[in-house]
């Protein structure tokens, strides 16, 4: 049995891969938001003897891993974005629940980033320029963002983690790509967090992190084509008058 032109079984097997990453996150993020590193003998000494199943990381990497083999079919993006995505999912995890995205993921990403940037460079050298270019645009979008509130403010417009997750994230999907996680995470945060607030989940002096917003943003890039969320971005900032 095949879904889109890809066996059953390849499915089978990496859905079965992502359950086991799903797993693995429980560890790594609570690593992670410590500032500790992820190699260690703690894992094998303290955190298998004792181990919990969390089905919720386990049920979010496989539904995640299923998806890219579906739209990427068996090729070098999909490894790619296999190894990119659960450092995603613990962005969001762990932005949400500390307010914090640990400078060591943030490399982990850019240096995946930068391996794959390569690789790719090899065929094109002018995606080898977009991808760089998407990392000065990505960090210089956040970084005057976060300067220029922080003068009118007297405050953190957001984090320098958030500037440099977006440098890393220009790295991996390239100047237009990037501007469009940009935008959408700023209209993603706006419309969510007027709900928090009108439902009264966050009250308004309490602190929203900006990290989670930018992953739902780069899931969006990766699943949605460029040329439609553009289209739909134009649509909605003209107000539907763009034909």
């Amino acid at each position: 049995m095949y879904i889109n032109n890809i066996h059953i079984l390849y499915y089978f097997f990496i859905g079965l891969l992502g359950a086991f990453v799903g797993q693995y996150l429980d560890f790594a993020n609570t690593r992670l938001e410590n500032h500790e590193t992820l190699i260690c003998k703690d894992f094998f000494r303290e955190y298998l003897p004792n181990m919990k199943i969390n089905l919720k990381n386990i049920l979010i990497v496989t539904v995640i891993y299923i998806a890219l083999l579906y739209r990427f079919g068996i090729t070098i993006k999909l490894l790619e974005m296999l190894m990119l995505s659960p450092m995603f999912v613990s962005v969001f995890a762990i932005d949400y629940k500390k307010q914090i995205i640990p400078d060591r993921l943030s490399l982990l990403i850019f240096e995946v980033g930068i391996i794959f940037m390569f690789v790719e460079g090899f065929s094109s050298i002018n995606l080898l320029i977009d991808k760089i270019l998407g990392m000065v645009v990505g960090a210089g979008i956040f970084l005057i963002i976060t300067l220029v509130g922080g003068l009118i403010a007297g405050k953190e417009a957001m984090g320098f983690g958030d500037v440099k997750l977006m440098g890393a994230l220009g790295i991996i999907f390239g100047f237009s790509n990037i501007i469009v996680i940009a935008v959408l995470s700023f209209l993603l945060a706006a419309i969510i967090s007027i709900i928090l607030l009108i439902t009264k989940v966050k009250k308004g002096n309490e602190y929203i992190p900006f990290g989670p917003f930018i992953i739902l943003a780069t899931f969006m890039t990766i699943f949605i084509p460029n040329a439609l969320l553009v289209y739909a971005l134009i649509k909605i900032f003209t107000l539907g008058t763009y034909q």
